[in-house]
This record gives C-alpha cells, sequence and structure tokens, in this order.
C-alpha cells in the first residue's frame, strides 16, 4: 500500500494541472454528480460538510440542495477555485483542512465523502468514521462515492467503502448501494 498523500502533493498535482481530474469537463464526472444528487435521500438539508471538494464543482451542485455546506480541500489552489465557482452561492464556505486532524464545529445532516476517503490512511478513515456519526443529525445522511479499482492512495474504492460501512454499521446503514461501470455510491442513514 502506498503512503498517504500530503496536502504538498495536493498542492503539486494542482500546479501541474488546475483540473487534474476533469471534473469541470468529463463526461464520468457529470454522471457521477448527477448520481449522486439523486442519491440524496431527502430533498434539502440545513448543513453539509463535503470533504476533499477539490475545484467546486460538485459543491456548486450541492448548494441547490442544501442551506449551506462547508466544503473542504487540502490544496489551496483547488480552494481558490472552489471560492470563485461558488462566489455567487452564498452559503457556500469553503475551508482549507486536512481531515480529520482539522475538524469543523457543530452538526451536520450531510456528509459527503466523493472520491476522498481512500486517500486517508486506515486509521484517518476510522477516526473520520466516528467524527462523522458524532456530529451527524437524526435523519441525517452520508453519501459516499468510491472508484472500484486501485487509487492513487493504494487500496481499492470497494475495500474503503466496505470498511467505512462496517465503522458506522452499528449506528446507521445503507439506504441506496449503486454500482455504476467506474465507481460506486453508498448512502447511509439510520
Amino acid at each position: 500500500m502506498e503512503p498517504p498523500r500530503t496536502p504538498a502533493y495536493f498542492d503539486a498535482l494542482y500546479a501541474r494541472d488546475p483540473d487534474p481530474w476533469q471534473f469541470a469537463t468529463s463526461e464520468y464526472e457529470r454522471d457521477k454528480y448527477a448520481a449522486t444528487l439523486a442519491a440524496l435521500p431527502n430533498p434539502r438539508y440545513a448543513r453539509a460538510f463535503e470533504v476533499g471538494c477539490s475545484i467546486g464543482v460538485l459543491t456548486r451542485q450541492l448548494a441547490t440542495r442544501c442551506d449551506t455546506v462547508l466544503a473542504v480541500d487540502v490544496a489551496q489552489a483547488a480552494l481558490n477555485q472552489a471560492t470563485e465557482r461558488c462566489a455567487d452561492r452564498p452559503g457556500v464556505q469553503v475551508a482549507r483542512m486536512v481531515v480529520p486532524q482539522d475538524w469543523p464545529e457543530g452538526s451536520f445532516d450531510l456528509f459527503v465523502f466523493s472520491e476522498v476517503l481512500y486517500y486517508l490512511t486506515q486509521a484517518d478513515r476510522l477516526l473520520t468514521a466516528q467524527l462523522t456519526l458524532r456530529a451527524l443529525r437524526p435523519g441525517g445522511a452520508i453519501v459516499m462515492v468510491n472508484w472500484h479499482g486501485p487509487t492513487d492512495g493504494g487500496g481499492t474504492g470497494d475495500a474503503t467503502a466496505e470498511e467505512v460501512i462496517a465503522a458506522c454499521a452499528p449506528h446507521l446503514r445503507p439506504v441506496t448501494q449503486q454500482r455504476a461501470e467506474r465507481y460506486r455510491l453508498d448512502v447511509l442513514s439510520a
């Protein structure tokens, strides 16, 4: 397994390419975002926490369903783009955080982890699951999207999803599980 990716790794990645995964232009990303929004169990959310927001493409879309969105990433160049992309969305706050070491105060009724959890170590994934459970409001949901195959962070998205689902199992259950050609989407709720 590869070592966890550091903020410096992602800063360098965005310095070479302002959209390294083609979030703004790829059909794969468009389809994945549409599936993510369609899978949300509630029509509206008061407060969402999106970890790994990158350049804010999904963030902007989440803002249409959420009163407020706290969108975080480790790469400042990505956050600069997210801030610009969501400038006309007053409920969006963009911040640099290294999850789980940095964690926001308060509670949320929606957590979104889209293709990000496998960049954390196993210990950090389990801590993130614990922190999420503590901060999840009653009736809230956790949305995870994970690439099927091997990842830049080591391991696979499938293994990562199963690990987090197991960590949340005493409190939450999968209410949606979809498998597309290249990713899986899991929604957990009480």
